[in-house]
């Protein structure tokens, strides 16, 4: 039973941005953008996935830290660990995706 409750309070925890897959999303999308507008996006999208990560990464390192003090001290405090992934997760997926696609999108184009 205890391997079990482990397992639950594991799964709980945040996804470390590292670990998050990538959502995939079609070059074709940007096939109609010019190359300045493909460089213009990329830079906003980084910008955000930057931010994101940042957030993610810090989620994810207090959920460790708080499993870890829980495990050691008092293991009762783990049933109160926020834990799970955010829409920050859903997020920084879906813009690793488009920047995937905008980066193909700029080859295909030469740019």
């Amino acid at each position: 039973i205890s391997l079990i409750a482990l397992t639950f309070f594991i799964a709980g925890c945040a996804s470390s941005p590292d670990k998050i897959s990538t959502q995939y999303v079609p070059a074709a999308t940007y096939s109609n953008y010019s190359c300045d507008q493909i460089a213009s996006s990329l830079r906003q999208k980084n910008n955000r996935m930057q931010v994101l990560y940042g957030n993610l990464k810090s989620e994810a390192d207090a959920d460790k830290w708080q499993m870890g003090v829980g495990m050691l001290l008092f293991w009762p405090s783990l049933f109160f660990l926020e834990g799970g992934d955010t829409p920050e997760a859903s997020e920084y997926a879906r813009i690793k995706g488009e920047v995937d696609a905008l980066n193909e999108a700029s080859i295909q184009k030469s740019c």
